[in-house]
């Protein structure tokens, strides 16, 4: 039976994008995150996309012994749901963003009708 799963679950790594794509994004914008080498347990409970200022990562999806590599330059996509262990050998300086769990939900259309008028 296949593993649908890991294909879900996939880290996406954009090495060196454009800078049109990078202004796109607006990425200047988005908040910042560093952290010192080291290993570290990630769960992401939403969508990241984030772009890596400086540092190098090998991400180890949990239950898995292969490993996703990206670095200085790189935008990176981790899915949601996603645990795994973050092998960081340089320290990493990074742009980053959480897309929101879910759509917000449809607005009703606005009632031309008043029900409160006698």
């Amino acid at each position: 039976m296949a593993d649908n799963t890991s294909d879900n679950l996939r880290i996406r790594v954009e090495r060196n994008p454009p800078e049109s794509k990078l202004s796109e994004l607006n990425i200047k914008c988005w908040p910042k995150w560093g952290c010192s080498p080291g290993k570290y347990q990630l769960k992401f409970d939403a969508e990241e996309t984030c772009y890596l200022l400086k540092g190098k990562v090998k991400a180890y999806p949990k239950g898995s012994s292969e490993y996703v590599e990206f670095g200085a330059g790189d935008l990176v996509v981790i899915p949601k749901g996603l645990s795994c262990t973050w092998d960081v050998s340089i320290a990493v300086d990074k742009y980053y963003k959480f897309e929101s769990s879910s759509p917000p939900p449809p607005q009703p259309p606005p009632s031309t009708s008043s029900s409160s008028s006698q």
